[in-house]
C-alpha cells in the first residue's frame, strides 16, 4: 500500500470514528474503561508521533531519541496536547494536574519502559572489557563522575540559588554524571575506533561512570527522606545510615546476582524457548526493581542490577534480541512522556532557558575535564584525551531517567525538570561533530603504542558477496549446533555477538568478507570451526551441481504464466529505448544499453553498473530463445530498479538457448543492498515476451512511445 492510500484509510477510519466520538458521555471521567479507552489513543497516537520524530531526527544524522522527545515536548499538555477538538473536549493530553501533568495511567507505561531500558543496558554491559580496561576505565569514570556531579551540584547551585547540599543540587549533580555511551558508539564504529585505545577506554569508563552513577542515585534518594527541606540542616549521622542502607542493599544484591548468575541462568533455561526466557528474565527484572523500591531505592536501580547479574551468563544476548521489540514498543513511549512532562512556559522563561544553558556548558566542560585530565597520566597525548573526554559527554536516555525520578518524586520542580532535559539535549547535540571531527584526524591519540585489546582478529574474504553470505551461514549454523547463543544487531554493519559459557565471539560480516573477533585461547577453535564450515558448504555445492541443471532450468523459464506487475513498464522511460542499436556483438549491446540509462541519469555509478551485468554474464548468457535476451545485474551504483530497452532488427549472437541471434533485449538493473522486486520484474519480462506474435509486434514498432506501450498494455491483460 502506497503512502496515499494508507493515509487516505487513516482519514477515513478519523471520520467513521466522528460518530462514536459525538455520542461519547462526558460525565464519564470516572468511569475506568472510559480512562482505558482515551489510555489506547494516547498510546497508539505516541507510537506514531515518535516514530516520526526517531526518523526526522534520523535524516539528519542525530540520535532517535531526540526526536522522540522533542515530538513528546510538541504534543504534550502544555503545547498542543490541550487543544480540543471533537471527542476530547480537554485535548487527547490535557494538562492532568499542574504537579504532574500526564495522567498515572501513561505514566505507568513509561516506568515500564525505564525499568526495560536499564534492564537492557545491564545486560549489555560487558564486564569483561569492564576487568580488563579496569585501571584505565576506573580511574577516568571515577574522575568522570566526582568532576560532574560537583560540578552539577555546584552549578545547580548557581542558577537556583539553594544550598550545595539541598536535595535539588544534589539531584542535579547525579543527573550530570550519567554518560550515555550508545552515541559515542554509533560513532566509534563508524570511524572505525571502536577497538582503539580511546574506544576501548571510552567504552570500559563508561560501565564505571554506570555503576557509580547508580550508586549515587540510590544514595541521593536515601538522603531525600531525611534531609530538613530544601537546604535546610542536615542530620549527618541519618545521612550516614541512609548512604549505608543504600549501598548496602546494592552490593548485596548486586554481588548475590553476580554469584548465582549462572545458576539463574540455568534455571530459566528449564523454559526451554528462548521466547520465554527472555520474558521471565524480564520478570526478574520487575520483581527486582519492585524490592529496591521497597527498600526506598530506585526501581530502576534493581532493573540494572537483574540486567548486570544476567550479563555474565550466556543468555544474554538472546534476551537482549528477545526483548527488542518489548523496547521499540516501551522506550519511545518512556521518551515522550519525558517530553511532555516538560513546561514549555517554564524553560522558554529567558532565566530558565539562560539557567539551562549555563548548566549544559557545566555539564559538556566537567566530563571533558574529569574524564579528560586523568588520560593524560594514562599515557594518551592531548588528542587522545580530548577524544576520551568528549566521547564521555553525551548524557542521553539515563539522565532523562533520573530527571523523570526527580520530578515524580518532587525532588524537581518542573522550571528545574526542564534546565535538566535541555542539558540532556545539548549534551546530545553537541558531542557528535567534534568527536568525529577528532576521530578523523589520522594521528595517534596515545604517547605510545598501545594494544587496543587482548583479543585475536580473524578473517575471511571471499570473490563475491553470496559466497561470503553462504560461508558466513555456515558458520552461524554450526555454531547453533555447538549450542552458542547468537545475538544479530545492525551499526554501519552486521555483527553477531556469540556466546556459550565463557566462550565469546563476535562476528562482523561485511560486503565479502567476514571477520571474527576472539580471545587468543580461542583462536584455534575459531579457526577450526571455518574450516570445517567450508568443508560443508564446498560439499553443499558439489552437490548443487550434479542435482541442478542450469541450461534445463532456464529453458522452464520461457514460460507465459505468471503474476506480472504492469507498475514495473509505466516506469521505463521513452529516452531509454532505442529502436535501431548499433552494437554488433553482446558487450557492445550491454554498454549501449547501459549508456541509454546513462544518458537519462538514471545510474550513480554507471561503471559499477556495466561490471554487474558483465559478471552477470560471466556465471550464464542471458539470452532467452526467439530472439529474447534479458541482461541484467545488481549494483551499488543505482537507487532503484532502472530498465533500459533495445531493438536490434538483424540480430546479434547473444549465447541464445536455441542459438539464434537476439533482436530485443530488456536490461534491468536493480540496487544491490536495498531490497526490490529484482526477480519480479524479470519474471514478468520473461511472461510477457514469450506470448505468440509478441516478438513481431515490438520489432514493428516505430517509436519508443509504441514500445513502452505496448508493454504495458500487455502486462494488464495478463493481469
Amino acid at each position: 500500500m502506497n503512502n496515499k492510500r494508507l493515509l487516505s484509510v487513516i482519514m477515513l477510519i478519523a471520520l467513521a470514528a466522528v460518530p462514536v466520538f459525538a455520542n461519547a458521555p462526558e460525565a464519564a471521567d470516572e468511569d475506568i474503561l472510559h480512562k482505558m479507552t482515551i489510555l489506547m489513543f494516547q498510546i497508539g497516537f505516541i507510537l506514531f508521533a515518535a516514530k516520526l520524530g526517531g526518523f526526522l531526527m534520523k535524516k539528519i544524522s542525530m540520535p532517535s531519541v531526540l526526536g522522540e522527545l522533542l515530538i513528546g515536548i510538541i504534543i504534550g499538555p502544555y503545547l498542543l496536547g490541550g487543544i480540543p477538538f471533537w471527542g476530547f473536549p480537554h485535548g487527547l493530553f490535557p494538562l492532568v494536574n499542574p504537579e504532574f501533568p500526564v495522567t498515572p495511567e501513561l505514566y505507568a507505561i513509561s516506568t515500564i519502559a525505564s525499568i526495560i531500558l536499564l534492564f537492557h543496558s545491564g545486560l549489555e554491559t560487558d564486564l569483561s572489557l569492564f576487568l580488563r580496561f579496569s585501571v584505565k576505565g576506573a580511574v577516568i569514570g571515577v574522575g568522570g563522575v566526582a568532576i560532574s556531579f560537583l560540578a552539577g551540584a555546584w552549578g545547580g547551585s548557581m542558577v537556583t540559588g539553594l544550598s550545595l547540599f539541598s536535595p535539588v543540587c544534589l539531584f542535579l549533580g547525579v543527573v550530570s554524571t550519567a554518560t550515555s555511551v550508545g552515541i559515542t558508539a554509533r560513532i566509534l564504529s563508524e570511524q572505525r575506533k571502536m577497538d582503539s585505545p580511546e574506544g576501548v577506554t571510552v567504552l570500559a569508563a563508561a560501565v564505571i561512570d554506570d555503576v557509580l552513577g547508580i550508586i549515587l542515585l540510590a544514595i541521593i534518594l536515601g538522603l531525600v527522606s531525611v534531609m530538613t527541606g530544601h537546604g535546610g540542616d542536615v542530620n549527618w549521622g541519618a545521612i550516614g545510615k541512609i548512604a549505608l542502607k543504600a549501598v548496602g542493599v546494592w552490593l548485596g544484591f548486586t554481588a548475590l546476582g553476580l554469584l548465582f548468575a549462572r545458576k539463574i541462568g540455568n534455571t530459566l533455561k528449564v523454559f526451554r524457548s528462548e521466547t520465554s526466557i527472555s520474558i521471565m528474565s524480564l520478570g526478574l527484572a520487575l520483581i527486582l526493581s519492585g524490592i529496591f523500591e521497597k527498600a526506598g531505592l530506585a526501581m530502576i536501580i534493581g532493573a540494572y542490577v537483574m540486567g548486570l547479574s544476567l550479563s555474565r551468563t550466556d543468555l544474554s544476548f538472546v534476551i537482549q534480541e528477545k526483548i527488542h521489540p518489548l523496547q521499540e514498543f516501551f522506550v519511545p513511549v518512556f521518551f515522550c512522556v519525558m517530553g511532555m512532562l516538560v513546561d514549555v512556559n517554564e524553560i522558554l522563561d529567558p532565566r530558565v532557558f539562560a539557567a539551562g544553558l549555563l548548566f549544559s556548558l557545566i555539564g559538556i566542560l566537567s566530563k571533558i575535564i574529569g574524564c579528560g585530565l586523568p588520560s593524560l597520566f594514562l599515557n594518551f597525548n592531548i588528542l587522545g584525551a580530548a577524544r576520551v573526554g568528549m566521547g564521555m559527554v553525551p548524557r542521553g536516555e539515563v539522565a532523562l531517567i533520573m530527571a523523570g525520578i526527580g520530578i515524580s518524586s518532587g525532588i524537581l520542580n518542573p522550571s528545574q525538570f526542564g534546565m535538566a532535559v535541555l542539558m540532556t539535549l545539548i549534551t546530545t547535540l553537541v558531542p557528535p561533530p567534534f568527536l568525529t571531527a577528532l576521530l578523523k584526524k589520522d594521528k595517534l591519540g596515545t604517547r605510545t603504542e598501545m594494544k587496543g585489546s587482548s583479543t585475536v582478529v580473524n578473517s575471511w574474504d571471499y570473490p563475491s558477496h553470496e559466497m561470503a553470505q553462504l560461508a558466513l551461514s555456515k558458520v552461524i549454523e554450526a555454531l547453533r549446533e555447538e549450542g552458542f547463543y547468537l545475538h544479530e544487531m545492525e551499526l554501519d554493519h552486521r555483527i553477531y555477538q556469540v556466546r556459550k559459557g565463557d566462550v565469546f565471539l563476535t562476528i562482523n560480516e561485511y560486503f565479502d568478507f567476514f571477520e571474527v573477533v576472539s580471545d587468543p585461547e580461542d583462536e584455534l577453535y575459531v579457526k577450526t570451526l571455518v574450516y570445517e564450515s567450508l568443508i560443508l558448504m564446498n560439499d553443499t555445492i558439489e552437490k548443487l551441481k550434479t542435482l541442478s541443471k542450469p541450461e534445463e532450468m532456464k529453458k522452464e523459464l520461457a514460460g507465459d504464466k505468471t503474476r506480472i506487475q504492469n507498475n514495473f513498464f509505466k516506469l521505463i522511460s521513452e529516452n531509454c529505448i532505442s529502436l535501431d542499436l548499433q552494437g554488433n556483438d553482446k558487450d557492445s549491446i550491454i554498454r549501449e544499453l547501459i549508456g541509454l540509462l546513462e544518458a537519462d541519469s538514471k545510474l550513480r555509478d554507471p561503471e559499477d553498473c556495466l561490471a554487474a551485468v558483465f559478471e552477470r554474464e560471466a556465471s550464464m548468457s542471458t539470452g532467452m530463445q526467439r530472439g529474447i535476451a534479458i541482461p541484467h545485474g545488481k549494483s551499488d551504483g543505482v537507487d532503484d530498479l532502472v530498465v533500459a530497452v533495445g531493438l536490434k532488427r538483424n540480430g546479434v549472437d547473444f549465447q541464445s538457448l536455441d542459438g539464434e541471434d537476439s533482436t530485443i533485449f530488456i536490461m534491468t538493473v536493480s540496487p544491490k543492498q536495498a531490497a526490490g522486486p529484482h526477480i519480479q520484474f524479470l519474471s514478468s519480462v520473461s511472461a510477457i515476451l514469450n506470448k505468440e506474435n509478441i516478438i513481431d509486434e515490438m520489432l514493428a514498432c516505430s517509436s519508443p512511445g509504441e514500445i513502452r506501450d505496448l508493454l504495458v498494455r500487455e502486462a494488464k491483460e495478463k493481469n
